[in-house]
């Protein structure tokens, strides 16, 4: 017996054994209705903001190729991880599947890549609500940390109360900010001119380097909708749920995605999004909009920046709870409230995302959530081609997913995954050494305390 299955043999074992009154979840609360609106709530705040940092080395035109060249690298990849998930059920998702595939190393490579998203990604997020929040003019904080701070206090604790119940009101927040980018397009859309969208800006600023240095920001339209598998382990029937959830929050966030990139810039203008921190209320603004219509956006925006926010929390408490059962953080990371959530997976990452806001601006987070993502992918994107061909020939009736084009769909993934590697690094060459530089400490330490132990 080979390493690889040996890894993948343990990693089943301790999942099995981890089921105890204090390191167990809650397993069978989530329908595939509350895992799609889990894949949704993830991004959509990247509809909000985030992507119109993009449009200014990238122009229009560089956005526009560079959101089908990531859709078409998330669908595929999406695709792939719906069988995986389906059947390698896990909270640990993407490191489960490297650890069957390539043994604890690769594991280990993953899930740090994959920490290093979901720790920094909420951060980010929070310095794009405190943007929202002061548009609004209600409150006017000359250092926003306060606004960091509450939406960390308050959505940890909302988590804490259990999967079920947060995912509910996360579907009902989700559903609210849908609404609004509906509205908010249907006022867009009189105003289009095609004109609109080289003002101020060129449609390839760089030439064809353009579309390189604008795919870190297109991923920002579906960064972390691969979370969706971490809830594995409290679905129902994950090998039905999974795939179905991940292929209807995929469907969904590309419609969003594309509406935001066509009827903003060619309603407003380009050049009123490229430098906004609160890009659809800026584009509101600049057509004369009614202001009930601006301040209701705004609130919606605000909720769906809150339901990523939210969700995303919820997925690496879950990465970190896999992680710790699994001996690769501290086991105190195991430890469940009386709802069966990781309680100190949560709080912990909490405490290390409030920190990072008070130094780091929120467009160099996003460039470190991103790099930390597209290394992720090509690794689970390279487990996916390992383990299909292990897996087609076990198939079951119990199994029935199997991933449209096979290994094909995931080396296109795998080869556009590497692709974006490289653009986070053209983009942002400092943020993509020290995204680097974080995750081989991440293995230097592990592999310190694994051979201590």
């Amino acid at each position: 017996m080979d390493t690889n299955t040996m890894d993948g043999q343990r990693v089943q074992g301790e999942k099995k054994q981890s089921a105890g009154k204090q390191t167990g979840l809650k397993q069978g609360t989530l329908g595939w209705v509350l895992l799609t609106g889990l894949g949704v709530s993830f991004v959509i705040s990247g509809d909000f903001a985030g992507w119109q940092f993009g449009l200014v080395d990238g122009g229009w035109g560089g956005m526009a190729i560079a959101l089908v060249v990531v859709g078409v690298l998330y669908l595929s990849m999406c695709m792939a991880l719906a069988e995986l998930s389906s059947r390698f059920p896990s909270a640990g998702g993407g490191h489960q599947f490297a650890t069957i595939a390539f043994g604890r190393i690769g594991g280990v490579i993953t899930a740090s890549a994959i920490v290093l998203e979901y720790v920094v990604a909420p951060a980010a997020i929070s310095t794009f609500i405190a943007a929202y929040v002061q548009s609004l003019g209600i409150v006017h904080f000359s250092h926003p940390w306060v606004i960091h701070l509450a939406c960390y206090v308050i959505f940890v604790a909302i988590n804490l109360a259990g999967a079920g119940e947060a995912l509910k009101v996360m579907l009902v927040i989700t559903t609210i900010a849908s609404l609004a980018l509906i509205a908010y397009t249907i006022a867009m859309v009189p105003h289009f001119d095609v004109t609109h969208l080289s003002q101020g800006i060129d449609f390839f600023p760089h030439g064809s380097m353009s579309v390189w240095l604008a795919i870190p920001s297109a991923i920002w339209f579906f960064l972390a909708v691969e979370g969706v598998p971490m809830a594995a382990e409290e679905a129902r029937s994950p090998h039905r749920t999974l795939p179905r959830a991940i292929l209807f929050s995929m469907v969904i966030l590309s419609i969003f995605a594309f509406a935001m990139l066509l009827v903003g810039p060619g309603g407003a203008g380009t050049d009123v999004f490229a430098q906004s921190g609160d890009p659809l209320i800026s584009g509101l603004r600049a057509i004369h909009a009614p202001s009930i219509l601006i301040v209701a956006v705004n609130c919606a925006a605000l909720i769906g920046l809150i339901a990523s926010f939210f969700s995303i929390t919820f997925g690496y408490s879950r990465l970190i709870y896999s992680l710790a059962r699994e001996q690769i953080l501290p086991h105190v990371f195991t430890r469940v409230n009386g709802r069966g959530v990781p309680t100190w997976a949560l709080i912990v990452p909490a405490i290390i995302g409030f920190v990072l806001t008070i130094f780091i601006d929120g467009d160099t987070l996003m460039a470190v959530a991103v790099c930390g993502a597209v290394i992720s992918y090509a690794l689970m994107m390279a487990s996916h081609i390992v383990l299909h061909k292990k897996v087609v020939p076990q198939q079951t009736s119990e199994d029935p997913y199997v991933t449209p084009g096979g290994r094909i769909t995931s080396g296109i993934a795998l080869v556009l995954s590497l692709c974006a590697i490289v653009c986070t690094f053209l983009a942002n060459i400092a943020v993509g050494l020290c995204s680097v530089a974080v995750l081989a400490c991440l293995l230097v330490l592990h592999l310190f305390s694994y051979r201590s132990h």
